[in-house]
């Protein structure tokens, strides 16, 4: 009944994604509210598109957790742009200091989390949705054949992975827990990098430009700086499997940078 129920809202989201602007190339896509992603260093926008500000995280359910390679976002503590396209993005800022130690490839562990080496970065984006519904596979998973337009919240991290099991393991942010009042809910939630910038915005990834634009709301929790994580806990957690299927980290969209497809951040 699930995989039936997942399978028609991942249909009710591709008929909501048929919705993205066919603006010429170059041209900036009109009528859409705020985009993201967006360096979160920078408070303006003009976008007068408003919504009401997703609950807390704890007030919502997990829908999904997926990872992209190089940071989406730019910020304080990743600001050293990757390049262009679908690859590129930004580094975290040390992402050239590591120590040899920290840069070799883990020996005796099962390389489950394909494309990734130490010293990439990534950005990793925990999904809640105001829908009831289980952590899935894919945004479909973040809504249901009664709950086709839910609110979205977005928690994210980036982090540069390190050869160093004494840094931050990535088993401790996996899906965990399902609260008394029925909340789907991580084990935890990464801390000590910086108060979030919260902000309103959209759907990202590498389908979408400043011309073929998201329609989806979303409420963007941005920590501005990077964590070292433990590669190895990585490709544990991706080895074992996943009821997200995650398995190597996702493209990224280009920054928006265009002001009328930013929200002002207070």
């Amino acid at each position: 009944m699930f995989k039936t129920a997942t399978l028609r809202a991942a249909a009710a989201l591709a008929t909501t994604l048929a919705l993205i602007s066919t603006a010429s190339a170059g041209e900036t896509c009109a009528g859409y509210g705020p985009q993201a992603p967006r360096d979160i260093s920078s408070l303006a926008g003009s976008n007068s598109r408003v919504f009401a500000a997703a609950p807390a995280p704890e007030a919502m359910n997990l829908c999904n957790i997926h990872t992209h390679a190089n940071a989406e976002h730019k910020g304080p503590g990743f600001s050293i742009s990757a390049g262009s396209g679908e690859h590129g993005g930004f580094r975290c800022n040390d992402a050239d200091s590591l120590t040899p130690a920290e840069r070799e490839r883990p020996e005796h562990v099962e390389h489950g989390f394909y494309g990734v080496e130490p010293g990439d970065t990534i950005e990793v984006h925990w999904v809640y949705s105001s829908c009831d519904v289980a952590p899935g596979e894919g945004l479909g998973a973040c809504m249901s054949e009664t709950c086709t337009n839910p609110q979205l919240r977005v928690e994210s991290q980036v982090f540069l992975l390190v050869n160093d099991a004494r840094a931050l393991d990535f088993n401790d942010f996996a899906e965990g827990v399902r609260l008394d009042d029925g909340h789907y809910q991580p084990k935890a939630l990464p801390r000590g990098t910086g108060t979030p910038v919260v902000f309103a915005g959209s759907t990202t990834g590498p389908k979408y430009t400043e011309s073929a634009c998201s329609p989806l709301q979303v409420t963007w929790s941005v920590r501005p700086n990077c964590a070292r994580l433990d590669i190895g806990s990585l490709h544990a957690w991706a080895a074992k499997g996943n009821v997200f299927k995650e398995e190597h980290a996702h493209g990224v969209r280009q920054l928006v940078t265009t002001s009328e497809l930013l929200a002002p951040i207070r």
